[in-house]
């Protein structure tokens, strides 16, 4: 340890001195002896020695060497002085100029020159000396700096990777193999010291002591790219997506190191997803069977559907931009189908570390308990397979897509016959929380400013793998399957008999009386969509009756039956000749609905309905 020590001040420097004089002993040896005597009279006198021998005292007073050198340079000063004194009276001694040769005078600037170049050779050599030290105990201090934000690097490493020391090196391990995973890939990358650095120039700020090796063919990003494509235009197309893209990007506290150890881990991560859909596909025995080309599943979830799975890797800057020049949109990114991929990995792993055999006797071993009772049931080979079977990851991932594009699909139908479709109006809404491999909607059926009164069809949509579950108001369920014509034909025949149903709930409003109601009529023309649905309704006192047959395909058709007193023209009957029977309705007559005012069929109903009305 070195401590720098300050000097001392003239105040201090005196006190030290001063500390050292000896009041006990005499402080002037070359006083006279009556003042000695007197001040010291128990001193011993001193011997007498010869005149030719010196006299030697050694010095009792610290202050004795600087009188002696004032008094000598008093001396010097005064013969200095006399000298001057006779040199000025000019009576005994003059000066008289010293004559000089010119080559004597060369002499001495030579010899003064290499006085002066030896003294600057001495003091270079002194300053170069002096940098010298101060290069080495900067170097060294460098040094240990580098060596401690190692260190500290490496403790942040640590922390976050996994570290083992093998020898002389460092090695970390990138894969999941603690998580259960049997990817063969090691996974192995270095920790080695960054020496790129000149320790002369300045060290730039973004500067990192540590750096990492990872193997070739981890570097570079990679990314899981699947597809969805139809061999015809419909609605529905879900498109392309990228999964487990990442752009690399720096946030302003992470180094570089976990920039690359991220991107590498990603790229394992996507090898072995891979991987495993890739064996899972040669494995699974499907009706269209799944084609495996390098980096390329190729599936059919449905008829003239086909689903891509790619891995694409690219190892150079270079060449991801020749690969991918434009920029990724925020919408090319399913974070949902990524997590769900995240989850379907993590349970496999997790598989795999609970597939460890636990120790059991041999007459109850452990199991599935239906399992167990194989043996004294009697099951066949159908029965056992059944129950040992269990999904892959591969499959998993078509179910998602299949249910993915099902919702879609949906969801489409849903909103373009909204938008072709003004009178009556479709309403659907989803539910936020929905399963991987199921969603639900709520679809009602309303017309423009009469949604109080008609409520009669809402309809639940249960959205599955394959097919979707319709659930009615009054609890009837209707499976469909996942052709797009099949919802859209029922949704069509739906809102038709909406309109039926909103005639009876606004007869009730208007206290008309229902008379006759069919969803399904078995008279008339025969609907390719569906069937027709009727409704006979007459006002309050029974005089004008409507009758309202809607079907999907054919439209609307209105007709009014008038009492026999405002028929003109009465087909003559034999049978009816009473004068009582008068006060029958007589024959239908059709309306003219489409010149009818209003903004939708419920309003002109109401109109109809209106102007029909006895006043009271």
């Amino acid at each position: 340890m070195e401590t720098y020590v300050p000097p001392l001040s003239m105040s201090q420097n005196l006190a030290k001195l001063a500390q050292r004089i000896d009041f006990d002993q005499s402080s002037d040896s070359d006083e006279e002896g009556p003042e000695r005597e007197s001040r010291e009279p128990w001193s011993k006198p001193e011997l007498e020695e010869d005149e030719g021998t010196v006299k030697f005292q050694p010095s009792l007073w610290p202050w004795d060497s600087v009188r002696n050198n004032l008094r000598s340079s008093l001396t010097e000063m005064c013969v200095l002085h006399d000298v001057l004194s006779v040199l000025k009276e000019k009576k005994y001694m003059a000066l008289d100029p010293v004559s000089q040769d010119p080559a004597m005078t060369k002499t001495p600037q030579v010899f003064q020159l290499i006085s002066k170049k030896k003294s600057l050779a001495t003091a270079a050599q002194l300053l170069l000396k002096g940098a010298e030290k101060l290069t080495k105990s900067l170097a060294e201090n460098q040094e240990q700096r580098r060596q401690r934000d190692f260190n500290s690097e490496l403790l942040r490493l640590r922390s976050q990777w996994k570290l083992r020391k093998v020898g002389d090196k460092i090695l970390g391990d990138l894969s999941y193999r603690s998580a259960g995973s049997l990817f063969p890939h090691h996974g192995t990358f270095e920790v080695i010291k960054n020496t790129d650095i000149d320790l002369d120039k300045k060290i730039p700020d973004d500067y990192c002591p540590l750096d990492v090796q990872i193997p070739s063919d981890l570097e570079g990003s990679a990314y899981i790219k699947v597809s969805i494509q139809k061999q015809s235009p419909d609605i529905g197309d879900l498109g392309t997506v990228n999964l487990f893209r990442r752009q690399p990007k720096a946030k302003p506290g992470s180094q570089m190191w976990h920039l690359k150890l991220e991107a590498a881990q990603n790229v394992l991560l996507c090898k072995e997803i891979f991987a495993q859909l890739s064996r899972e596909a040669v494995q699974i025995k499907s009706q269209i069977p799944h084609i495996v080309v390098k980096n390329q599943i190729i599936s059919q979830p449905f008829p003239g559907l086909q689903l891509s799975i790619s891995l694409c890797h690219s190892t150079g800057e270079k060449k991801n931009q020749r690969a991918s020049p434009d920029k990724s949109k925020p919408d090319d990114h399913l974070y949902v189908l990524e997590h769900n991929l995240h989850q379907l990995i993590r349970e496999f792993h997790k598989q795999t570390l609970s597939s460890v055999v636990m120790p059991h006797p041999a007459s109850a071993p452990f199991g599935h308990k239906r399992l167990r009772l194989a043996g004294p049931m009697a099951y066949d080979k159908a029965e056992i397979s059944s129950l040992q079977q269990s999904e892959g990851l591969l499959e998993k991932i078509i179910k998602q897509a299949k249910h993915i594009f099902l919702r879609s699909r949906t969801a489409r139908t849903i909103d373009s016959l909204a938008s072709r479709v003004e009178d009556p109006q479709i309403q659907a809404h989803w539910s936020n929380i929905n399963d991987v491999y199921e969603s639900s909607v709520k679809v009602l059926i309303t017309s423009q400013g009469y949604e109080q009164i008609c409520k009669s069809i809402q309809l639940q949509l249960n959205i599955g793998v394959e097919q979707i579950r319709v659930v009615h108001r009054d609890g009837r369920v209707i499976t469909l399957s996942h052709q797009e014509q099949e919802l859209q034909d029922f949704l069509l025949s739906q809102m038709s008999q909406h309109q039926v149903h909103a005639v009876q709930q606004l007869a009730k409003v208007m206290g008309w009386h229902v008379l006759s109601f069919s969803n399904h009529v078995g008279l008339g023309p025969i609907e390719s969509i569906g069937n027709a649905s009727a409704i006979t309704v007459a006002s309050s006192n029974g005089e004008y009756a409507i009758s309202v047959r809607n079907g999907p395909e054919s439209g609307c058709k209105v007709l009014v039956q008038f009492p026999r007193s405002q028929a003109k023209e009465l087909p003559r009957s034999d049978v009816v000749q009473d004068g009582k029977w008068i006060h029958l309705r007589g024959p239908y007559k059709e309306v003219h609905w489409g010149r009818m005012e209003g903004r939708n069929f419920v309003y002109k109903m109401e109109l109809l309905m209106a102007a029909l009305t006895p006043c009271p």
